[in-house]
């Protein structure tokens, strides 16, 4: 047996296919916008500061604050789900 490990280089990728990104819009106002906590600490806080950003300064309508379980798992597909039939644009956090 081998006292020393392999390389692995964090750059190569899976080969998986690329997903093209979704449009975006040329603003926000009038728009619902979702933030996804990833539970991480602070994240909260963060959103909620981001989220008085986006109406006070963006005229966005609504803002959808959802959570996911823990950060270290992605976040489920019933809660994907929901939130693309309830909002224009989402909004990943990345807590402390």
């Amino acid at each position: 047996m081998s006292d020393t490990l392999p390389f692995i280089d964090p750059t190569a990728g899976t080969g998986k296919a690329r997903i093209a990104l979704a449009p975006r819009p040329a603003d926000l106002a009038g728009k619902v916008v979702g933030l996804l906590d990833n539970t991480k600490e602070q994240a909260d806080v963060i959103l909620a500061t981001l989220a008085d950003a986006l109406q006070s300064r963006h005229g966005v309508a609504k803002v959808v604050i959802r959570r996911k379980e823990h950060y270290s798992k992605p976040a489920t597909d019933a809660l994907i789900e929901a939130m693309t039939r309830d909002i224009d644009v989402a909004v990943a956090a990345v807590g402390g």
